[in-house]
């Protein structure tokens, strides 16, 4: 069974705790958020694999919760969980970029079902998720965001750039030339160590954030992330 990080916006305090705790009884990690405005600061400090999202939010609603994620590229999944069911509602909900739309109430286990099968079906799919991950290190390149074991880690362009490559090419030797090319843009070796003060950087703000060293020095040759 698929444990999936799962974010929960419903204003309604009582159905949203039950909801919450019937989804952990799946083995999935539940955050809860009671407003849109919350929702979108959730979703911009953690990697979630999918979001359960009411329409009728207060301080944002969900329709602007959604427009603002599908606004900004991210493509992190949602399922629409509302009392709003009539047929327009639905296409308004499904065009506004949800990938499910449910009518309350719905049995946990059919929402689990849909749940797993939307998170699925998205990483059969390739490019469309949201993260790329390689160990406890998860970079979401659409929102410039990276996390280790949970932790958001604030990084640079660059340093976020050089991170990503490291991490979709985890268990790979990468040559100081070819992240030259990929983060700098260079096609030739710069004059100076640019390389090996990035990954410095980027090795201090990665154990900062917890856990051992995760990059690889490989003599003679350059570097490699532990997957």
């Amino acid at each position: 069974m698929m444990s999936l990080n799962l974010l929960l916006v419903e204003d309604d305090a009582v159905f949203a705790q039950g909801l919450a705790d019937e989804l952990r009884g799946f083995d999935h990690a539940v955050t809860v958020a009671a407003d849109g405005r919350e929702a979108l600061a959730a979703v911009d400090s953690v990697p979630f694999d999918a979001v359960v999202l009411d329409r009728m939010l207060p301080k944002v609603d969900g329709m602007s919760v959604l427009a603002r994620l599908r606004g900004s590229n991210m493509t992190l999944p949602v399922i629409m969980l509302t009392a709003l069911g009539r047929s327009v509602e639905k296409v308004e909900g499904l065009e506004a970029g949800a990938d499910d739309y449910v009518v309350k109430p719905i049995a946990a286990a059919e929402l689990n079902a849909r749940l797993l099968a939307m998170v699925r079906g998205r990483r059969w799919t390739a490019g469309s998720s949201d993260t790329i991950r390689a160990g406890d290190i998860v970079v979401s390149p659409t929102r410039f965001r990276a996390w280790r074991a949970g932790t958001a880690i604030d990084l640079g362009k660059l340093e976020f750039k050089l991170l990503a490559e490291f991490v979709a090419n985890a268990d790979t030797v990468m040559t100081r030339a070819m992240l030259i090319e990929r983060v700098w843009g260079y096609d030739f070796a710069p004059t100076t160590n640019i390389v090996d003060v990035y990954v410095r950087h980027l090795r201090v703000k990665l154990t900062a954030a917890g856990g051992e060293d995760p990059i690889l020095t490989v003599r003679g040759v350059g570097y490699m992330l532990r997957g």
